[in-house]
């Protein structure tokens, strides 16, 4: 059973009345960030219930040394930890001594939480009575900024609805935090100083072992009946908290507020010795701004970000609900201004999944944001691992590997691999093809050669290197196989020829080798300057050549498919159909053994290999993997349902192409899996995007061409989007009788619709039905 307590809205999610069950999960659902840090939905004031607290700042991190009953050669040595950082948004308030804690409150009425996707800002309001029977109304605002991103703003209001009363506001910061996630308890953080200034605080903390020195802040202004009050707070301080107290009378039905901004300086772009000063500097942007100037401007950055990036539906709120949600999370994780960063599989929303890069930022995120942003912003993600290829190479030396071949992480934060699961780290080894992919599909998609010359040859020859020594010649086949891997399908570990993985590894090598000819051909000193570094020899790229050419791939032909890795038809081949729901999900209710020994596929695995390389299979040899795998799939991983979803509108299967569009772009909203109060899951939301726009849209690049084939669900009556194509912008707007293909900037574009050349007039429309 799914849940279902999120009011449909086009633009906001909302959230009415107070349920303590619910609050983990809305905690998640209603996450807040602007690409530099972001908190989950945490209330200001005391809450004495069930809560998950955390404020994430982006790139922090803690090495929590790796927990494992019996240690073997080549582990991570330790877990990157996305960390609680200290909090600022805290706010005790006290009604006539009694403190507001809607865990404790006689009633709770009206309660509303909206997160507003539109103009980037969470409210929450409520009535309430206290144990003390005082009635008050309560009013909160808050947003993270993106015009000033170390800041973060909050306007608290309360009314006393029955009596007089004195109120108090204490606002406060606190480093004495703990994580969720931890595997030995460690200390994290270590409070260097704790200081304040008239209404200004500062709490300066490092990161033990990884030293990130960073300075969490506040300043504090209160109104009363919306005048400013010069109110001199008393201070309480200890050696990691300090707060501030607000003392007022306040008559009936008369409203006190606090505007509290707060938010980090990080020593990765101030100087350390110097953390309070940009605090008080940035303190003094926000402050002479005001709350209202600075939500002014956020709703204007917002404004900005959804002309671009916002996908229409009409008929559907739900589905308009569910892609506006994903697209807005994902700019909130991550906006590419800084390319040390990247798009972790929680975001700022909890601290499962250690670490902030995995493969799911090549195979999924980078053509949302190829389409939706500047190609600059897609371009950083891929120097990221460009930067991280010396990790990448070390990575492999450890595993024992040589010559420059290299393993990129599973999960990292600086390039070393930190995922502490064996059979991910050693054998999950497909996210090295998604890497390579990635350079492809971005050169495919924005025509920019030059990222391959200057930096990507490099990653490619490195990942070739590893791909031909990885593989193993058998003597019994006659080709070469690789052994000892868990495909994407990570219900199956230690498989022998996962054919995703042996496909990819024989395209990487063909790719390399190609890219080579004409880097050597056409970028000659760059060959130069990058063949001095690695010194290839033409006795190797015959070696790699030979293992291109001679990969082995599993195949049925009782089935007339590629199997999903030797010894698949050796399985009991029960579909999901056949399984009994209250065995679901499986990864809850079965023995791991039980699941290894299971036909059961946790997400695309082959069929991920027909989604990338689709060009090299027929739709009928596509048709044939999807009604052979798909019943066996029990869509247990968050980035299963997009790409089923686009195969299924492929296949003009749309009815089942919308089911799968529905459970990816409400994965979260609907807690399908049952894990929501753990966070969201930010990186296969760029999944919902593609299945709009690669599934039901059809977009793809044939041949330098941009190319769609619309099509349109019953269940909607138009939908529309826009995709800046090498820097043209082009609007598509498909109803269920036309569709409508409009150039908004740049020359006359020549596209292809339902394999037909038209051509896109600039600033003219051109209508196909």
């Amino acid at each position: 059973m799914n849940q279902d307590y999120i009011k449909p809205d086009n633009w906001s999610i909302i959230e009415e009345g107070f349920d303590a069950s619910r609050v983990k999960s809305s905690e998640s659902l209603f996450s807040i960030g602007n690409g530099a840090m972001g908190q989950r939905a945490n209330f200001e004031e005391t809450y004495t219930g069930d809560t998950f607290q955390g404020s994430y700042i982006a790139g922090v991190y803690y090495p929590d040394k790796t927990r494992v009953g019996w240690w073997k050669n080549g582990y991570p040595e330790y877990f990157a930890k996305v960390l609680n950082a200290p909090n600022w948004i805290g706010i005790n308030v006290s009604v006539n001594g009694e403190a507001l804690d809607l865990n404790t409150c006689k009633s709770v009425s009206d309660f509303k939480r909206e997160l507003n996707m539109k103009e980037g800002w969470l409210s929450r309001t409520f009535k309430a009575t206290l144990p003390n029977d005082v009635e008050v109304e309560v009013s909160v605002k808050r947003f993270l900024s993106l015009s000033l991103d170390e800041v973060g703003v909050i306007n608290y209001e309360i009314t006393p609805l029955n009596t007089d009363a004195e109120i108090i506001f204490e606002p406060y910061l606190d480093s004495g935090i703990t994580n969720e996630d931890t595997n030995w308890d460690d200390k994290f953080w270590d409070t260097t100083a704790v200081k304040q200034n008239n209404n200004q605080a500062f709490v300066e903390a490092k990161t033990m072992k990884t030293n990130f020195h960073t300075c969490t802040f506040m300043e504090s202004q209160v109104y009363l009946a919306g005048k400013q009050l010069a109110l001199e707070p008393s201070v309480k301080s200890n050696d990691v908290k300090v707060s501030f107290n607000y003392a007022n009378q306040v008559k009936q039905g008369e409203t006190y507020s606090i505007h509290k901004f707060g938010g980090y300086i990080v020593d990765t772009n101030h100087d350390k010795t110097k953390l309070v000063e940009a605090a008080t500097q940035v303190l003094k942007l926000a402050t002479n701004k005001g709350f209202n100037v600075l939500l002014e401007d956020q709703k204007q950055a917002w404004a900005n970000i959804w002309d671009m990036a916002d996908i229409t539906i009409d008929g559907d709120v739900k589905a308009q609900q569910g892609i506006r949600f994903n697209i807005f999370q994902l700019n909130q994780t991550y906006l590419g201004k800084d390319s040390r960063l990247n798009i972790g599989p929680k975001g700022f929303t909890g601290e499962k999944y250690g670490g902030s890069t995995y493969w799911d930022t090549e195979a999924y995120c980078i053509p949302f944001y190829m389409a939706t942003k500047d190609q600059k912003v897609a371009r950083t993600l891929l120097e990221y691992r460009y930067y991280h290829l010396d990790k990448a190479i070390e990575n492999a030396g450890k595993l024992g590997f040589t010559n420059g071949a290299a393993l990129y992480p599973m999960v990292t934060m600086n390039g070393e691999e930190c995922h502490n699961e064996w059979e991910i780290t050693f054998e999950e080894i497909h996210r090295n093809g998604a890497i390579a992919f990635a350079i492809f599909n971005y050169y495919r998609y924005t025509g920019d050669y030059s990222y391959i010359p200057e930096k990507g040859l490099e990653v490619l020859i490195g990942i070739a290197r590893f791909w031909q020594q990885r593989a193993t010649f058998s003597s019994d086949k006659n080709k070469y196989v690789i052994l000892g891997v868990t495909g994407p399908n990570e219900y199956e570990n230690n498989v022998n020829n996962n054919w995703y993985t042996n496909y990819l590894a024989k395209w990487c090598i063909d790719y390399a080798l190609e890219q080579i000819e004409k880097v050597e051909t056409e970028y000659t000193s760059d060959f130069n300057r990058i063949n001095d570094k690695v010194k290839l020899t033409d006795d190797e790229l015959e070696k790699w050549k030979a293992v291109a050419d001679n990969m082995y791939f599993p195949y049925s032909e009782k089935h007339q498919v590629y199997l999903q890795q030797d010894g698949f038809l050796d399985k009991e081949l029960i579909s999901v159909e056949d399984l009994s729901k209250s065995e679901r999900p499986i990864n809850q209710k079965w023995s791991w053994d039980r699941i290894l020994r299971s036909p059961y596929i946790k997400q695309a695995d082959t069929l991920q290999g027909f989604y990338f390389f689709e060009d090299q299979f027929s739709d009928e040899e596509l048709s044939r993997h999807f009604d052979f795998y798909e019943p066996f799939t029990v869509h247990e991983s968050s980035l299963s349902p997009c790409v089923h979803s686009i195969q299924a509108a492929k296949l003009d299967r749309m009815d089942q192409a919308y089911t799968f569009y529905l459970r990816t772009s409400r994965l979260d909203l609907d807690d399908y899996n049952h894990e929501v109060h753990e966070g969201l899951h930010i990186t296969s939301m760029a999944g919902t995007w593609m299945s709009i726009v690669e599934g039901f849209g059809g977009m793809r690049v044939k041949n330098n061409t941009l190319a769609f084939t619309p099509k349109i669900p019953k269940q909607w009556e138009g939908y529309s989007f826009k995709v800046n194509f090498r820097n043209q912008i082009i609007k598509i707007t498909i109803e269920q009788n036309e569709t409508n293909f409009e150039l908004l900037s740049g020359n006359d574009l020549e596209i292809l619709v339902n394999e037909k050349p038209v051509v896109l007039k600039s600033k003219n429309l051109s209508a196909v039905s």
